[in-house]
């Protein structure tokens, strides 16, 4: 099964753009999910457990490294990618 997700990261820090690019470039480095960014979001596409497990280990790596953050998430079941 193939899982769909957007996730908007708001931290809360006054020198936010660092958080965010860390972020973002950590779920770049995992082998079989394709991440799309945009102004708005990220968007993470790919198997549903992958996508669970790598999203869920980011978001607590960056809690731990960063401190406090908003994280906003949308799951869409199967692939809605731009190349589908």
């Amino acid at each position: 099964m193939k899982l769909s997700v957007e996730i908007s990261k708001y931290p809360l820090h006054s020198d936010y753009i660092p958080f965010i690019k860390d972020f973002i470039d950590r779920l770049n480095q995992h082998q079989g999910l394709t991440v799309v960014t945009n102004t708005m979001s990220t968007q993470v596409f790919g198997d549903y457990d992958l996508v669970m497990q790598v999203v869920s280990a980011e978001i607590k790596r960056s809690h731990q490294t960063f401190g406090k953050a908003v994280f906003v998430c949308k799951f869409i079941g199967g692939d809605l990618s731009p190349a589908s």
